[in-house]
């Protein structure tokens, strides 16, 4: 409700509503941030959230991911790095890792080292969620 007081516009909002606002924003924040205290590593996996299934990545690598990287993992020169060993998997989730593949890595990342683009989910755009999570879980596997 607008009203006009000694030439001003001011806005009333009745308590209760102002209220839900405040408590609806402090659990928006409260879901946006936090931290870890195990030594400052956080952790990116929902608990609950659905797990890849590496038997089934192993299609989805097969068929998506091996023309650059190798059906053995070990990479193809000037395509794809080798997967396993990697640190770079080593070192990230399942999450971590599905999320990088959706979006791969542009030839104007710093860190892309071949030369040539990775493009999201390895150039199928058919793969779903679960697909990105199979193929993690697969790459983790294998290191």
């Amino acid at each position: 409700m607008i009203t006009t007081d000694r030439g001003r516009s001011t806005m009333k909002i009745p308590l209760k509503r102002l209220m839900v606002l405040v408590a609806v924003l402090a659990l928006a924040l409260a879901a946006c941030g936090g931290s870890s205290d195990d030594g400052g590593t956080t952790e990116t996996e929902v608990p609950g959230a659905a797990a890849g299934d590496p038997v089934a990545g192993a299609e989805v690598y097969k068929g998506t991911c091996s023309a650059c990287h190798g059906t053995d993992l070990k990479g193809v020169d000037g395509l794809g790095k080798p997967l396993a060993p990697s640190a770079f998997v080593a070192e990230n989730s399942e999450a971590e890792l599905a999320a990088f593949i959706a979006v791969g890595r542009p030839v104007s990342d710093p860190d892309n080292t071949q030369g040539v683009d990775m493009p999201p989910k390895g150039g199928n755009p058919s793969l779903d969620d679960q697909d990105l999570l199979d193929v993690s879980a697969y790459l983790k596997a294998q290191n």
